[in-house]
């Protein structure tokens, strides 16, 4: 046979088990969307309740629903990090542990039918005894990093704030299962033949090139930045009212502040956020975590008095419920975005070409700020050094530099247009994925462990 007429390889059959936050669970989704669209066997590991939240598929993707164990003091229906209090966490580390035997199970089983056998089991960094099992059957194993090669820096002294510091001192800490998460990461990144990063060359040309070596790792694949596909179009209920109101405010007028799920301010901290949101006197769509330290109906409880009634509806429009964030960063009413700077949500934000208003709060959302800082597409909110904290003052500065100063604005405005023009770019990411499969594709014919 020549080799015009040779025929294509086979289908890979690939196993995919997230962390279980949605700030991995949605990005390793995508992921396997993508993999599954090109005809590859893709298995996603999770948790009933997650699953069950999940967004409609647009590939064949065989959903895998463990049960988590009950653990006591864990709350019921808790099964991923924005439905468990951050000072319960180790309860959510241990019923996670939990599915050490079942996930045993599942990959024997399948490893046992020659047929099902994957050929790879894709990883978070968390998952030690998965990482075992992987290596009892021989099945290579990789690693997906969801976050920017920014995180894997050392930056110059200084450039760090001390809460920051702090605050990284708790990934050295046993959280549950005698693990820290330093070491469980360590553990897992050590047995996996490749690690894949959620980020490329262009959209961090200063540190992605280098971010092999500053892991110690041969092989880090980019995979692009799995941008999420269009939001469905609202059709009803709170969302639908949300949308509304922004369509009839100017365009580029409201500022969209959401903080992610899985560290609610304190209410001192919210009334701080709230009275800047005021004293910068734009509008605003704010999507409000219930702080952590109070118990609260609705947001009249946990606002400064008065504030609600003087904002809402006129020029600001609060939901404490889900909010869907594309669609409202993709609205033509949305000037800015202020974030906690997870990646999806940069990602999100500089979709669509909005300059970022930047409160990290914990993990690689410091790094994400510096790196956006660095290239100019917004502002980090001042913070006292020691704690963290901020105040109105604060917020309202990087407000007005954002959203209302002609000057600083378009700078902000340019750039983040420059970064939409590669958050955007559909052939990079596909490439991106199709570069990663090579890479699987190689590592499985070479025989690499």
């Amino acid at each position: 046979m020549d080799a015009g007429s040779s025929s294509p390889p086979p289908p890979l059959r690939i196993v995919i088990f997230p962390w279980l936050a949605f700030g991995h669970l949605l990005p390793y989704l995508e992921l396997a969307q993508r993999l599954a669209s090109r005809g590859h066997h893709v298995s996603f590991v999770s948790t009933p309740g997650n699953v069950a939240r999940f967004p409609p598929l647009r590939a064949a993707v065989d959903l895998v629903a463990l049960p988590l164990p009950h653990v006591d003091g864990l709350p019921d229906g808790a099964e991923s990090t924005n439905t468990v209090p951050h000072d319960k966490m180790g309860l959510l580390f241990a019923a996670f542990d939990g599915l050490a035997a079942p996930f045993a199970e599942f990959l024997a089983a399948a490893c046992a039918d020659d047929r099902r056998r994957p050929d790879w089991v894709i990883l978070d960094c968390f998952h030690h005894w998965a990482a075992a099992a992987g290596g009892e059957h021989k099945v290579p194993l990789a690693m997906l990093l969801p976050t920017a090669a920014a995180m894997a820096e050392t930056p110059a002294a200084g450039v760090v704030p001390r809460y920051e510091l702090e605050r990284k001192a708790q990934f050295h800490i046993d959280h549950g299962g005698g693990m820290s998460i330093s070491q469980r990461f360590a553990f897992v990144f050590e047995r996996c033949a490749i690690a894949a990063m959620r980020s490329c060359d262009e959209w961090e040309p200063e540190f992605f090139p280098h971010v092999a070596a500053r892991l110690r790792k041969h092989l880090v694949v980019p995979l692009g930045l799995l941008p999420p596909p269009p939001s469905p179009s609202v059709a009803a209920g709170d969302d639908a009212m949300m949308m509304r109101w922004l369509d009839v405010q100017p365009p580029g007028s409201v500022l969209y502040v959401a903080l992610g799920s899985e560290v609610p301010l304190p209410v001192a901290q919210v009334h701080e956020l709230a009275h800047g949101l005021e004293l910068a006197g734009t509008r605003f769509l704010w999507a409000l975590r219930k702080p952590s330290d109070v118990v609260v109906s609705d947001a009249g409880d946990i606002l400064p008095p008065g504030f609600h009634e003087r904002t809402h509806t006129q020029w600001g429009f609060i939901t404490m419920g889900w909010a869907p964030q594309i669609s409202i960063l993709g609205h033509a009413a949305v000037g800015a975005f202020l974030t906690h700077c997870g990646q999806s949500s940069i990602i999100e934000g500089l979709l669509f070409g909005r300059p970022l208003i930047m409160l990290p709060m914990f993990g690689d959302q410091g790094p994400n700020a510096r790196l956006m800082e660095g290239k100019k597409v917004g502002l980090q909110v001042t913070r006292d050094e020691d704690d963290g904290s901020f105040d109105r003052h604060g917020v309202a500065s990087a407000i007005r530099a954002v959203m209302l100063e002609e000057e600083t604005r378009g700078v902000f405005v340019g750039n983040a247009m420059k970064m939409q023009r590669i958050a955007a770019d559909k052939e990079l990411h596909e490439r991106c994925v199709d570069e990663f499969v090579q890479q699987l594709r190689s590592h499985t014919a070479n025989g690499t462990e």
